[in-house]
């Protein structure tokens, strides 16, 4: 979803969302900020379920330490309801110090530890385990047993293995599209899901992508990376703008596509840059043809 580009409207959200269910996507994605005009995104979770009636729906990534876990684990479990289980749930720690700032959060919280420690709450609520001694447990309870699936947001080995214990794959990201490096990772997850005693985790990434002739394109992406990088130096998102993300024709993206597939990606989640409606629709010949 075009969550981070400007001027949206509920047309544009709608028509986006169809759109995408309509095609041979796999899933229908969207990330959190809250110092930022996106919408938020549990309230988008709502109407994505209404709208989208196939995909699965999923957070990439929505940050539980700028929520209270006992109403965020409800608010994922009203979205389940409401998609009928299709719901995936990425999360992670965040990038941008000012959203925990903005909604009263402790900065300090932005570890791994404190984000698994949120996890836990949410999953004994879903469980239906009494939080305190309310008359009733905190409901309602998710269509899928023990909650959706979590998927960890990260690019680090040391937090990929510290997720294995309680995460069921990641949801990670490649600035660079290098193939080599996210099958290192991946191989970290393989290893440390073995370890734990787990099946095969689901293993995904992401990146940014704009369709049209190469200079148009690359600025397309220079463009949303200054827009969506506003605490970072312009001159710093200027100096990576030209090798970070995908830019290009539909031949390039499907060749970019099949080498994640060669090591194993079970998913790759595409970033748009734009919210034209173009740019999802070619996105969608391209994925109809793999």
């Amino acid at each position: 979803m075009p969550v981070m580009e400007p001027d949206l409207d509920a047309t544009v959200l709608e028509t986006w969302a169809r759109t995408i269910d309509e095609g041979p996507f796999s899933s229908l994605c969207w990330g959190e900020r809250i110092a930022f005009e996106n919408p938020d995104n549990l309230t988008l979770l709502g109407a994505l379920a209404a709208w989208a009636k196939r995909v699965r729906l999923m957070t990439t990534v929505i940050i539980p330490q700028l929520h209270d876990p006992v109403m965020l684990a409800k608010g994922l479990a009203t979205g389940d309801m409401l998609a009928q289980g299709r719901l995936s749930v990425g999360i992670g720690v965040g990038g941008r110090q000012e959203d925990y700032v903005a909604v009263g959060a402790d900065p300090a919280t932005q570890t791994m530890r404190d984000m698994a420690e949120r996890v836990a709450v949410m999953k004994r609520v879903w469980v239906g385990e009494k939080i305190t001694e309310s008359v009733l447990p905190v409901g309602p309870a998710p269509v899928q047993p023990d909650g959706p699936p979590l998927l960890v947001g990260t690019i680090g080995p040391k937090t990929v293995r510290s997720a294995a214990v309680w995460a069921d794959g990641l949801a990670g990201t490649t600035l660079d599209l290098d193939v080599g490096k996210q099958n290192e990772l991946f191989d970290v997850a393989r290893e440390a899901w073995a370890r734990a005693g787990k099946s095969k985790p689901h293993l995904a990434t992401s990146f940014w992508f704009a369709f049209g002739t190469p200079g148009q394109s690359r600025a397309q992406v220079h463009r949303h990376l200054r827009r969506y990088m506003n605490w970072i130096p312009a001159e710093y998102v200027d100096a990576m703008a030209p090798m970070t993300g995908w830019a290009g024709s539909e031949d390039e993206l499907a060749a970019v596509l099949r080498r994640f597939e060669e090591i194993g990606t079970d998913e790759v989640q595409l970033i748009p840059t734009s919210s034209d409606l173009d740019q999802v629709r070619r996105a969608a010949d391209v994925a109809g043809r793999l």
